[in-house]
């Protein structure tokens, strides 16, 4: 009875696996993170059920053969080897002889006194072999009669859906400054902050008035990487010229004294430094905004 449910069983899994396999890629629209479809978990455990039951089945079906022909012989086991079972399944799953029985599979070879054996393939690798044919079957379903999005559509489809998650972050928190709705502070307690952040962290490179020394003159019309609240925050952000800027300061500064800093720069606009330094860059004019 047991052989004939265990067919059973096996003909059932054989038979649906490629089928639910299909649908649970079919119903999950990121393949690449299959493991997040709990249809996935329950596809994996209903397969580790069965593999569990058919083992349990033909361990205890073999157990039950042998105790039958060793009671039909009348021979009484001296003591009974609690793990048998396991020892039974590892047996069936590497399917290797004992050292006693090599003898049955070795081939007439000799190579110096070593010999070769016809071992068979393991059948946990035979099992991992029809797997991927099975998985290769899928995958060719899946995305070429099924036409499913390749790795470049997911990648577009994921890219701009966290685009628009960054968005709508961004409309639910406008405390956050950044290139797009940055804008130019003039109130007096805005421009003093960002006098003490750039006395602080530009001064020693730009001159506490602005007159420029390592770095450019900041009180000129001329500028490197442009002029206006946009360019001038992008540049203390993300830092000047590759290999002869100054450094990123988003990695130091809130974007908040970011844009205070860069307001308080332009502030400097026309002043007149004690020691000004010669002009750097073009001129930039509004219109040129970028």
């Amino acid at each position: 009875m047991k052989k004939y449910i265990q067919s059973i069983v096996s003909f059932i899994f054989v038979f649906s696996m490629p089928f639910l396999l299909v649908e649970v890629t079919k119903a999950y629209k990121e393949p690449y993170n299959f493991l997040e479809n709990p249809l996935v978990w329950v596809l994996i455990l209903f397969f580790g059920l069965v593999v569990v039951f058919k083992e349990i089945l033909a361990v205890t079906a073999i157990q039950k053969a042998e105790k039958l022909q060793m009671e039909k012989d009348g021979v009484v086991p001296e003591k009974v080897d609690p793990w048998a079972a396991i020892k039974a399944i590892i047996q069936r799953w590497t399917n290797s002889k004992p050292i006693e029985q090599e003898g049955e599979i070795a081939l007439d070879h000799n190579y110096d006194g070593i010999r070769e054996l016809d071992n068979s393939l393991p059948p946990w690798w035979k099992y991992m072999f029809y797997a991927s044919i099975v998985f290769a079957i899928v995958y060719l379903i899946r995305f070429e009669v099924l036409d499913g999005d390749n790795q470049i559509v997911e990648y577009e489809k994921a890219v701009a859906q966290a685009q628009a998650e960054i968005n709508k972050f961004k409309k639910s928190s406008p405390d956050i400054i950044d290139l797009e709705n940055v804008t130019l502070l003039t109130e007096a307690s805005d421009l003093s902050r960002g006098k003490a952040v750039f006395n602080l962290n530009c001064a020693s490179c730009h001159m506490a008035d602005g007159g420029g020394s390592i770095g450019p003159n900041l009180t000129d019309e001329n500028w490197i990487l442009g002029g206006g609240i946009k360019n001038v925050f992008a540049t203390v952000s993300n830092g000047g010229r590759d290999g002869k800027g100054m450094v990123a300061w988003k990695k130091i500064l809130k974007p908040i004294d970011v844009q205070k800093v860069a307001s308080y720069v332009l502030s400097l606009q026309g002043t007149i430094p004690a020691k000004a330094k010669a002009p750097q860059g073009e001129v930039w004019k509004e219109e040129e905004l970028k």
